[in-house]
């Protein structure tokens, strides 16, 4: 028992309550440590910790244990050495681009990228004299004769968003390997379990330079998360990202990290899931008249697929491995109020963005609106994207069956 503290007045008493638990205390889920304010036992304590290196604690805003735990638990699974937490995979996104870009370089970013990430791109970095270019995120050789003595950072994705093109991630690395540009991958899709960001080839000798990844999916599993991640292999980058991370003031809240802890040990089985049904759902679409094209890696036709397999064929005992995100081409026989009454008659799938989440979404999208460049591997048509969540196949199918003669009834 400690000793009293030396004061009369009640909250001084409580404030200052000298009781501490003991320490052995073990349970499935780690404690969740919340403080803007790091007490230091001395002046020299305070003086000589160092918060980069994670070998002590000197600010919330720095880490704490939990975050700390969380961040080398997503190095486990994505198979970085080093990482920081932000408040949104856009965040990451553009925690990336400010921490390794200055005034006179360029970036690379593919065509089929991410919206939002080639918005910042487009308004926010030029605001800093950050120049950009599209590529072909299909065609190396595009991406290859892009290149110029001012790209310093090659932006990938794998697949591509909405449309769903999966690149050969492999030749582009190999790419800006040899010209000696960096690349950050946006590996939300992949989350670690459908290849392995820093080790492409199985054999250490490949890999991306960064890893964006959007927490909000697969990793927090709920849709009720917002969190991103910055992963690397590399000291120096990290300390470049992590430095800009200080600077900017990007934290996350304790009760989310622990939202995301609880999670992650789950990742597996969820990501799973998601795959085994969604592949379902694609291949019976695939028979559906109404359906002009299916896009998914996973599939065979889709655009990309080879390449999927190559990188993520071994894993899932041969199966390969695929989120459970896909994307249709509704017939061009179909008017957009068709297609809108359409996803409005689901009723499993719910109208809204992002994914990873138990309850499955749907999305229709104006396709020319989001691309630069041609897209002739596409077939004409309305675009509809289904996030699938953790609902079973035969409730998802019947829904879709429904849905499908809902808008072939309602007129043109």
């Amino acid at each position: 028992m400690k000793a009293p503290v030396p004061a009369s007045d009640i909250s001084t008493r409580l404030i200052h309550h000298a009781y501490t638990p003991p320490a052995e205390f073990a349970a499935p889920q780690p404690g969740v440590f919340k403080a803007s304010t790091v007490i230091f036992p001395n002046v020299a304590a305070m003086r000589a910790r160092d918060w980069k290196d994670k070998s002590g604690y000197t600010y919330g805003l720095h880490g704490t244990p939990t975050t700390f735990l969380l961040e080398e638990r997503l190095c486990e699974l994505e198979g970085g050495t080093e990482c920081v937490l932000v408040p949104s995979g856009l965040a990451a996104i553009a925690t990336v681009g400010l921490a390794l870009l200055k005034v006179g370089d360029e970036v690379l970013i593919p065509d089929n990228a991410y919206g939002p990430g080639k918005d910042f791109a487009v308004v926010e970095l030029a605001r800093y004299g950050i120049t950009h270019a599209f590529f072909d995120a299909l065609n190396p050789d595009d991406l290859a004769q892009r290149i110029t003595p001012k790209t310093r950072l090659v932006w990938l994705e794998a697949p591509g968003s909405v449309t769903m093109e999966f690149p050969d991630l492999i030749a582009q690395v190999r790419i800006c390997r040899e010209r000696g540009v960096l690349t950050a991958l946006d590996n939300t899709w992949g989350a670690g379990l459908a290849f392995a960001p820093f080790d492409l080839l199985g054999d250490g000798s490949l890999g991306v330079d960064v890893s964006a990844h959007a927490l909000t999916k697969y990793p927090s599993g709920g849709g009720d998360v917002l969190m991103g991640s910055v992963m690397t292999r590399s000291n120096a980058l990290h300390m470049k990202i992590k430095l800009t991370h200080m600077r900017l003031g990007l934290g996350v809240g304790a009760n989310d990290v622990e939202a995301v802890l609880r999670s992650l040990p789950s990742v597996e089985l969820r990501y799973a899931a998601h795959d085994r049904v969604a592949r379902e759902l694609a291949h019976w679409l695939q028979t559906q008249p109404a359906i002009a094209q299916v896009l998914h890696p996973a599939v065979e036709g889709s655009p990309g697929h080879e390449h999927w397999r190559a990188l993520c064929g071994a894993a899932n005992a041969g199966q390969g491995a695929a989120a459970g995100l896909f994307s249709v081409m509704i017939d061009a026989r179909y008017s957009q109020a068709q297609v809108d009454a359409f996803c409005d008659a689901l009723r499993l799938f719910k109208l809204g963005y992002s994914w990873g989440g138990p309850i499955s979404l749907v999305v229709p999208y104006h396709l020319p609106s989001m691309r630069s460049g041609p897209t002739p591997h596409l077939k004409p048509g309305t675009l509809v994207r289904f996030a699938i969540g953790l609902e079973a196949a035969p409730d998802l199918r019947a829904d879709l069956a429904q849905a499908l003669e809902v808008m072939e009834r309602t007129p043109a």
